[in-house]
């Protein structure tokens, strides 16, 4: 296995993000942004404007020059790896297109628990998702230790309605019919995804991720039950499982954030789900998510997205309202979710400033 872990990285300058995720004490409240490297920046635009999404995707080249974009404009504590969360059922054998106007779209989604037979029920990480382990060992390097570099999946539900619905949908109901009609096919997807996401983590601290991040993102689709059911324990047994076979294969033990959009009623469970970090999105008070969540994980969030479309001034106050509300310490300042595409990267800077300057003021005080 120590075969497996690239040697040789640059030393890493600025921990703060490592080290607030570990609840250690830092000096100002680290901060980065989900979809940093995106559709906001024109660079982004214009290094992606001929090549097709996926195809991207699998260049190490160009996912290395898309998560290092937002780095040379802004001073933000981690890279998160350019890469999509589809990339796992397309490792399935899943094909996945992206379309102009309406996103990703499977080309055959799953219709019948039949279908589930079409799936590879043995993946080879390397050999599918080797070029996202490539991408990371690449950019790390071409980091040099500027700051921590993150990788990530989805989650397994979120995943497994993807698969189902073929794409995007406002309520679920094709894959949410799954978990009522047939228990036992969701139960046996959903295991399938966890055992080739736990795989695909472990191959990404190979490479080189120095903490990662599980998107579930429609979680938000599910009532406490259903989760409770379908969701939380496939995010418990991924950490368990990631951590220890790192720890069978002499690698990193790496913090650890799950991110469970619209999972308020959630909270409690994931704060002992088994990760370091708790994602939130901008729906539930600081305090509240504090109080239920405990001092002994750190929290992240959870800024609204659209905030990011004041003037500037607006963005410091609503800023250290947060770090006000949160508290400085064991915590990382981010958006609720992702950034849109048509965000002015000014704001995206004052947002990251002002994180950097209230944190370090109220720590002094």
């Amino acid at each position: 296995s120590s075969l497996r872990s690239p040697k040789g990285f640059p030393k890493l300058k600025n921990d703060t993000f490592l080290r607030a995720a570990r609840g250690e004490e830092t000096e100002h409240t680290p901060v980065w942004c989900m979809r940093q490297a995106g559709r906001y920046l024109p660079e982004f635009r214009e290094t992606r404007a001929s090549q097709d999404f996926f195809a991207t995707c699998r260049s190490p080249k160009l996912c290395c020059e898309l998560t290092l974009q937002p780095l040379r404009r802004f001073p933000l504590d981690a890279a998160i790896i350019f890469s999509d969360i589809l990339v796992v059922p397309q490792a399935l054998g899943m094909e996945v297109v992206m379309v102009p106007g309406k996103g990703p779209t499977f080309t055959e989604p799953l219709k019948e628990v039949e279908d589930l037979l079409k799936l590879r029920q043995k993946v080879d990480v390397t050999a599918e998702l080797g070029y996202v382990f490539q991408a990371i060992t690449l950019t790390r390097h071409s980091l040099e230790g500027k700051v921590p570099l993150i990788g990530f999946s989805g989650a397994p539900w979120t995943l497994m309605s993807y698969m189902i619905e073929g794409g995007g949908s406002t309520t679920m109901a094709k894959a949410k019919s799954w978990l009522y009609r047939h228990p036992e096919a969701s139960h046996q997807l959903l295991r399938l995804l966890a055992d080739v996401i736990t795989d695909y983590l472990v191959g990404q601290v190979a490479a080189g991720a120095q903490a990662l991040q599980l998107f579930e993102s429609h979680a938000g689709h599910l009532g406490p039950e259903l989760f409770q059911d379908f969701a939380l324990p496939y995010i418990r047994d991924i950490a368990q499982a990631v951590k220890s076979k790192l720890k069978e294969e002499a690698l990193p033990l790496v913090p650890m954030i799950i991110f469970a959009k619209d999972a308020h009623y959630a909270l409690r469970d994931l704060a002992h789900a088994g990760y370091e970090v708790v994602g939130l999105d901008w729906t539930i008070q600081p305090q509240e998510a504090r109080a239920q969540i405990g001092k002994n994980v750190t929290l992240q969030g959870n800024l609204d997205p659209c905030a990011l479309y004041a003037p500037k001034e607006k963005i410091g106050e609503l800023v250290k309202k947060m770090l006000e509300s949160f508290g400085t310490q064991r915590y990382i300042a981010n958006l609720g979710h992702g950034l849109y595409p048509d965000m002015n990267p000014e704001h995206v800077g004052a947002f990251v400033e002002a994180v950097h300057a209230h944190s370090r003021h109220i720590n002094k005080h």
